[in-house]
């Protein structure tokens, strides 16, 4: 299920229920009844929408979600090119934050890339794998749902895809969305919280998406009582391992610095750097990543 606001009311609660159920049945039969246009791809992606929203609907009773992807088939029925769930949409953990974020990466390359267009049926099977793997996750995180097919449907479908793309074709920059930890009405704990800022290749820079995400940092901070706080350099796998190892740290320290030019005290910040020892999408050595290029930032 999406992230839910705190309902002030019993008979609210109701009101919105029977609402939600209302318009998932609806939204769902009109998928239905939906005759897709467009792309191969929009065409496909709407099969693949209108299969998951009635499995949302019938088999999980889940009228949000099955409302809420049964609105995007009916848009990929028209043709639009709907795109992957942006991860901060969901109530996750840390570590399902990671491994989802390098997912949609690698979804969003393929994309740029021609994916659409090379291999269309498979491009469509994997974002709406990923969409139902996200969905699941979420559900798992909170202790109500099971482990399902979709994230092994979405790594084989990932796997053709990439395969089907030109060896030679121009990697397009897309970065992934800033991603930060706190979006719930609740403050999520110490050890939960982390932020992602993004940099440009080879580059050490924090541009203004990553100043964003530390105004949000320096804010969160100032209202905790914290012992510490950690960054993490990274880099994608584009140039030697000792020269990734210091624009790591460089990366590092350039956040650490941005940071103490907010406010934060120095003696509070430790850096390290992994250059490109872990990364968010697994590529092979050689490859501008992205999503790798990162720093990470948690609490203590």
């Amino acid at each position: 299920m999406r992230l839910k606001q705190s309902i002030l009311s019993i008979a609210l609660v109701a009101s919105l229920a029977a609402c939600s159920s209302f318009e998932g049945n609806n939204e769902v039969e009109k998928l239905q009844m939906a005759s897709a246009s467009g792309s191969p791809f929009t065409q496909q992606l709407t099969s693949e929408y209108r299969a998951f929203s009635s499995y949302e609907l019938d088999q999980e009773n889940d009228y949000a979600d099955a409302l809420h992807f049964a609105r995007k088939g009916l848009n990929a029925a028209e043709g639009i090119n709907v795109m992957p769930e942006p991860v901060n949409d969901w109530d996750l953990t840390p570590s399902d934050i990671l491994e989802l974020s390098g997912a949609y990466g690698r979804l969003v390359s393929a994309f740029n890339l021609g994916a659409r267009e090379i291999l269309p049926g498979k491009a469509a099977i994997a974002q709406a794998r990923y969409d139902c793997w996200i969905e699941e996750q979420e559900e798992i995180a909170k202790g109500d749902g099971q482990n399902v097919a979709c994230k092994n449907d979405f790594m084989n479908a990932m796997a053709e895809v990439e395969a089907a793309l030109p060896a030679d074709a121009p990697m397009m920059e897309q970065f992934p969305q800033p991603l930060t930890m706190i979006d719930s009405a609740e403050p999520l704990d110490i050890q939960e919280a982390l932020y992602l800022v993004f940099f440009d290749f080879d580059s050490s820079t924090v541009n203004s998406g990553g100043v964003d995400v530390l105004n949000t940092v320096v804010s969160e901070i100032q209202s905790r009582q914290l012992a510490g706080i950690d960054v993490v350099g990274h880099t994608d796998t584009s140039g030697s391992q000792a020269y990734n190892q210091d624009l790591a740290m460089m990366r590092a320290n350039a956040i650490k610095a941005k940071l103490v030019s907010m406010g934060i005290p120095s003696n509070m910040i430790t850096t390290s750097g992994r250059g490109e020892n872990d990364l968010l999408v697994q590529t092979q050595d050689g490859i501008r990543e992205p999503a790798n290029r990162r720093g990470v930032i948690t609490f203590k």
